[in-house]
């Protein structure tokens, strides 16, 4: 009795199949980035003088290597933070060239004199730990964008939109370059009226 051979797969289309299995993942899966602090540097420049800034208008913010934290030397609670960097902020205590005609704060004389004289100094210690690093980073930018969203909402109330939401359609790649166009100069507008100067001096070693 003749044997018989053992039927034979057709292997011809296993290299198309993994190709496209292998197109397809790629297209399909999505990495995760680490993302750091958005800073961005000032350009290098020759001062030979650098500026006389008053104490008034440095809002100091301290941390220790207890997480402990101290703003204009008094210990206070992160969940206090924002308001009270939003009242530095906004406090408009200058007067003549140095007002501010849309701050809404107490306009206290021993306060900031307005928003583009305002500095935020932050300083921490080597052993603070990461987490409160952060979550103190993100209550000083949400001060900002708190007043901002406020300006933003008030100069352009036919948008419908904020200044935060305003940015991230700016960013979107999928925006169309006529609303690029229009949103740009209105952001850059209420970025002037509050500017970010958040100062981080080098981290202490002891305390």
């Amino acid at each position: 009795m003749a044997k018989r051979s053992a039927p034979e797969v057709n292997a011809g289309s296993m290299a198309d199949i993994a190709f496209l299995l292998l197109i397809f993942f790629l297209v399909t899966t999505t990495i995760e980035t680490d993302s750091g602090l958005n800073r961005k540097l000032p350009p290098m420049e020759d001062q030979v003088d650098p500026p006389i800034i008053r104490e008034k208008n440095i809002f100091t913010v301290v941390v220790n290597k207890n997480d402990q934290l101290l703003v204009e030397e008094e210990l206070t609670d992160i969940k206090d933070l924002r308001s009270l960097a939003v009242a530095f902020l906004d406090n408009g205590g200058g007067v003549g060239e140095e007002a501010c005609d849309y701050c809404q704060g107490e306009r206290d004389e021993s306060s900031s004199d307005n928003p583009d004289k305002a500095i935020i100094s932050l300083k921490n210690n080597r052993e603070t730990s990461y987490k409160v690093y952060i979550a103190i980073q993100n209550e000083l930018v949400a001060a900002y964008n708190e007043l901002r969203d406020r300006e933003f909402s008030r100069l352009y109330p036919s948008i419908g939109l904020n200044f935060v939401d305003a940015q991230k359609k700016y960013n979107d790649p999928r925006t169309s370059v006529n609303d690029s166009e229009d949103l740009k100069p209105k952001i850059d507008v209420v970025k002037n009226m509050f500017p970010q100067k958040l100062s981080e001096a080098e981290p202490s070693k002891t305390n």
